[in-house]
């Protein structure tokens, strides 16, 4: 017997091994002392060069490692917004307690470990490839949650991860092997030909499959109501990571989200189109009430991302080209979005005895301007307020629905932007129409939403560069984006044209 060993482009693998390069320099960085404080750096440089490696490949769709993954600007769009949204967890993660806490090395190769599942993840057109990379998207953000080990909320944010997102991984798990059993493959490709040969279009045997991949992958993307363990683990993780996975894991699940069900259950349609549509707008209505009460603003966030979440589903619900662009510009949008208000939170957080309450950005508006304006650009465009990203987003999620003849949930989308406005204006008026809460500058004293575990007061946190810099940036990309929208259309669109082009 011959073997024959796989064809394997070097080139369209690039990116995979720059990170595995980077995972292991960074880790092993952490071993001699004088390359301790050298793990930012060179995680910065890892996802400089994978960025990179991906952008010389854009235009260029190729097939990987025996059909197992598919490089294409679907991929790389996704890819790149993850990276960017890792490159300012490393700016924000600066002088962060977790990060000492973990130690430096091990923190960013986590960290970096991560982006790689999400690379995979975001090219899987296997179920093997799927499984493995959610896997390696997931474990190290177990671990990322429960870095600040003095921090009971840390700890169980962490267990809360893992026992929440285990059940997700066992669920999506069970879908993929009732798929398998049904069609007798594993490539996406190869599921569709399977219905189609076996006559299995409406079988209960692909019916469950799909309804059990679709509540794994809602686990991930905090889709309601599979949302329950959002808010608890936002709060709880330390702040860089919790923006790092409200970006990235909802982009990186929602790539394989559209790629799975357009090319392995596209002839399932009729059958999980509804189900889904009905998902979206439970999660725009949960999302937007459970964000009305909260005083936490990361939890007000955890809540916001449940009912955006709803919003990008819209995308993968019409399964159409414009579906598909105008989600990557929303998750693209949202990434910018979300990294403002959560650089704002990382300041406030070090500098006030109130962590991430909402008392402390009041009065944000006199003490902090250079803080206080990336946050109110933020919220305004989270709710989809003109001459920002969000409304530019969610003009194109409500076309692309109505042109999918799902106008219903389009207006659930336009109610549910109203709802928002509750908690996003309160937020704005806590900044420059509220006084200026006077701040402690020593150690924490004991009061009501202060707790005595948590880091010590840092009066300067709020103008250090690494904190005002991701904000203002941010920020300024949102509004850009939102006045002059073309050059992230034209991006968005080209990972539309390569799922249906």
């Amino acid at each position: 017997m011959n073997f024959n060993e796989p064809h394997l482009d070097y080139a369209g693998i690039s990116p995979l091994i720059a990170l595995t390069v980077g995972i292991c320099v960074v880790l092993l960085s952490a071993v001699f002392k004088p390359t301790k404080r050298w793990a930012p750096g060179l995680t910065t440089i890892a996802l400089a060069a994978t960025a990179g490696l991906l952008i010389w490949q854009w235009d260029d769709p190729k097939t990987l490692i025996t059909g197992a993954l598919r490089l294409d600007d679907l991929a790389i769009s996704i890819s790149l917004i993850s990276i960017l949204t890792a490159g300012f967890c490393v700016v924000l993660s600066l002088r962060e307690r977790a990060t000492e806490e973990a130690g430096s090395g091990e923190y960013h190769s986590l960290l970096l470990g991560s982006v790689l599942g999400m690379v995979l993840l975001a090219q899987a057109t296997n179920l093997v490839s799927f499984f493995v990379a959610l896997e390696t998207l997931s474990i190290p953000l177990y671990i990322l949650c429960a870095t600040n080990l003095r921090r009971e909320g840390s700890l169980e944010s962490g267990l809360k991860y893992l026992i929440v997102g285990s059940i997700g991984s066992a669920t999506l798990l069970y879908g993929m092997a009732f798929l398998y059993g049904g069609t007798g493959a594993t490539n996406f490709a190869g599921i569709a030909d399977g219905i189609a040969r076996n006559g299995l279009d409406g079988d209960p045997l692909i019916l469950i499959g799909i309804a059990m991949a679709a509540v794994g992958l809602a686990f991930k993307t905090s889709i309601a109501p599979f949302h329950q363990w959002t808010p608890d683990v936002y709060q709880g993780a330390p702040t860089p990571i919790t923006a790092f996975m409200a970006v990235a894991t909802k982009a990186a699940a929602f790539a394989v989200f559209l790629r799975f069900f357009d090319v392995a259950l596209g002839s399932q349609l009729d059958d999980w189109q509804p189900a889904l549509a009905a998902l979206a707008a439970i999660s725009i209505v949960v999302g937007n009430v459970g964000a009305l009460g909260q005083d936490s603003l990361k939890r007000m966030l955890g809540y916001s991302g449940v009912a955006q979440a709803g919003y990008m589903l819209g995308g993968v619900v019409v399964l159409s080209e414009s579906g598909t662009s105008s989600l990557v510009f929303y998750l693209a949008a949202y990434a910018f979005m979300n990294l403002a208000a959560f650089a704002v939170i990382v300041g406030r957080e070090r500098e006030t005895i109130f962590g991430d309450d909402i008392r402390a950005v009041r009065g944000l508006g006199t003490e902090r301007p250079l803080l206080a304006w990336p946050l109110t650009i933020s919220m305004l465009a989270l709710a989809g307020l003109p001459a920002t990203a969000g409304f530019i987003g969610k003009l194109y999620l409500i076309e692309a629905l109505v042109e999918g003849d799902y106008t219903w949930l389009a207006v659930f989308i336009a109610i549910g932007t109203m709802i928002s406005l509750a908690y996003y204006l309160r937020v704005v008026a806590a900044m420059w129409m509220r006084p200026e809460t006077e701040v402690a500058s020593g150690a924490r004293p004991v009061i009501a939403g202060a707790s005595p575990e948590a880091d010590p007061v840092d009066p300067d946190a709020g103008s250090r560069w690494y904190i005002v810099g991701p904000a203002l940036l941010a920020a300024a990309v949102t509004v850009f984006f939102g006045i002059i929208p073309q050059p992230l259309v034209e991006f968005a669109s080209h990972a539309g044209a390569a799922l249906f082009g």
